[in-house]
C-alpha cells in the first residue's frame, strides 16, 4: 500500500470526489429489484468518511452489461444506499450531459449523488490503456470538475475500462476503504503470509489451478497446497485414478493435452506439497456415500470424503495462514456440503489469518453462517483470479501513477 494513496493522504473539506464503486448486485429477472446489496453495503464506510470529511461525492457505478437482462437504471442503488448511509443519495439520470453536470456543479459539503448506470457508454468496456482512457469524454467532462477521484471497486480492479484508469491519469487519486482493505488482506496471504501457508484450491478452472499451484509452490508464498473439488478430481485423474465416466465427463474441457502435460510436470516438480484427497464422496442411488479413491468408480464424485477431511486437518491445524478459494464438493446438495463445511470449520477454529474469497467459496460460508469468523472475506471474482494468478490489475497500477501527497 505504500506505492497507494489511501483516503488518510487525502483532504476533503469542500472537496468534489469522484468515487468509483462496484454495487452491481444481484437482481430480481422479474421485478429488477436487488435481491442482495452485499456489495452497497461494503462501500458505505468509504462514503460516509467521505461524506463526513466535508466532501461533495459523485458516485460512479455500473449495473450488469450492455445486452444483458440485468442491465439497468440504478435508482434503486441509490435508494439502498440512502438507507445505509442515513442521509440522502440523490440518483441523477444522466452522466456526462448538462444535467449531470448541472447536479455536479450544484453539490455541497456532505452530499451525494449516483450518476446513471456509466456502462451505459460506449466506450467505458473498451480494453484501452490508461492514457486513451484519460482522452474520453467521461474524464474530459468530470474531471475538469472535480478535486480528486477514490476507486472502491476492486472487483473490478482487473479491468482497463475508462472510469477505472482514466482518471488517476489527470486527478489526484486515492484507494477508497474496501479497496484498502482487499488489498492488505492479499499482501498478508501473498507478500509476506506467516508460514506454514495452506492453500485449500477448488473450483472448475483446472489450467488456471496447475498455474496457480506452480506459482505459490514455486515462490515460497505457500507450504502446502490441498486441492478438492473438481481440481482434486483432476489431479486424482492425472494420477491414473479412474473416476468413472460421470466424472471424466466433468473434466472433458479442462483436460486437454497441454492441461495433462502441465499437470503431470507439476506433479512430479512439486507433488511433494500438494495433497489430494484419500476418500472421495460418490452419489450412489441417490445416496452419499464414501469410498477410497482406489475403489472408484461407485457413481458421481461430488466431494472429498471423511478421512480426506481427517487427513487435512492435521495440515490445517498447524497453518499460520490459510487461503481457500473454490468448495470442495457440490454445496448445492446438503449430502455433499459436508467436506466445504468441515474445512471452513477447522479454518475458523485455528489461530491462523484465514481468508476465502470467490463467489461460491463466499456463499458457502454465508449460508454456514462462518463469514463472520473469517479473517477476511473478499467477494471479488475476476479480480481475485487475476491477483491470485500473480497478474497486474490495471486499476490498481493506475493509481500507482499518482504521487504520494
Amino acid at each position: 500500500m505504500n506505492l497507494i494513496n489511501t483516503l488518510d493522504d487525502l483532504h476533503f473539506e469542500n472537496k468534489t470526489v469522484l468515487l468509483r464503486v462496484d454495487i452491481n448486485c444481484p437482481l430480481n429477472k422479474e421485478t429488477l429489484e436487488i435481491e442482495d446489496d452485499h456489495r452497497i453495503r461494503q462501500i458505505i464506510p468509504t462514503l460516509r468518511e467521505l461524506l463526513d470529511k466535508g466532501g461533495k461525492v459523485v458516485i460512479l457505478a455500473h449495473q450488469g452489461r450492455p445486452g444483458d437482462w440485468d442491465f439497468c437504471c440504478m435508482d434503486k442503488h441509490a435508494v439502498a444506499l440512502t438507507k445505509y448511509l442515513g442521509r440522502e443519495v440523490r440518483y441523477v439520470d444522466d452522466i456526462v450531459g448538462e444535467v449531470a453536470i448541472a447536479a455536479v456543479k450544484g453539490l455541497t459539503s456532505g452530499q451525494a449523488i449516483l450518476l446513471k448506470n456509466v456502462r451505459e457508454l460506449p466506450y467505458e468496456l473498451e480494453n484501452k490503456s490508461m492514457d486513451e482512457h484519460a482522452q474520453c469524454e467521461l474524464v474530459t467532462v468530470l474531471a475538469p470538475l472535480a478535486d480528486l477521484y477514490v476507486n472502491d471497486a476492486f472487483a473490478t480492479a482487473h479491468r482497463s475500462q475508462c472510469s477505472l484508469v482514466g482518471f488517476p491519469k489527470v486527478l489526484p487519486s486515492a484507494v477508497g476503504r474496501l479497496m484498502e482493505k482487499e488489498l492488505t488482506a492479499l499482501a498478508s496471504v501473498f507478500d509476506k503470509p506467516r508460514h506454514p501457508t495452506v492453500f485449500i484450491l477448488g473450483g472448475a478452472k483446472f489450467s488456471d489451478s496447475i498455474r496457480v499451484i506452480d506459482r505459490i509452490l514455486g515462490h515460497g508464498i505457500a507450504d502446502w497446497v490441498i486441492c478438492v473439488g473438481l481440481c482434486a478430481n483432476a489431479f486424482l485423474q492425472v494420477r491414473g485414478i479412474d473416476l468413472g465416466m460421470e466424472s471424466k465427463k466433468l473434466l472433458e474441457t479442462e483436460m486437454t493435452p497441454e492441461t495433462l502435460q502441465a499437470a503431470k510436470k507439476l506433479l512430479m516438480e512439486r507433488g511433494d506439497r500438494i495433497l489430494l484427497p484419500c476418500d472421495v464422496g460418490v452419489e450412489n442411488n441417490g445416496m452419499r456415500k464414501d469410498v477410497l479413491v482406489g475403489d472408484l468408480p461407485a457413481g458421481p464424485v461430488y466431494d472429498i470424503g471423511k478421512q480426506s477431511i481427517a487427513k487435512f486437518s492435521k495440515v490445517l491445524c498447524s497453518a499460520c495462514t490459510i487461503f481457500m478459494s473454490g468448495p470442495a464438493g457440490l454445496i448445492e446438495k446438503e449430502e455433499f456440503a459436508l467436506g466445504t463445511r468441515e474445512l471452513m470449520t477447522m479454518m475458523v477454529c485455528s489461530k491462523a489469518f484465514t481468508l476465502v474469497g470467490g463467489g461460491h467459496t463466499v456463499g458457502a460460508a454465508e449460508r454456514f453462517n462462518l463469514s463472520e469468523k473469517f479473517s477476511y472475506v473478499s467477494t471479488a471474482g475476476g479480480a481475485l483470479e487475476t491477483f491470485v494468478l500473480g497478474k497486474s490489475l490495471p486499476a490498481v497500477e493506475a493509481l500507482k501513477t499518482c504521487n504520494k501527497v
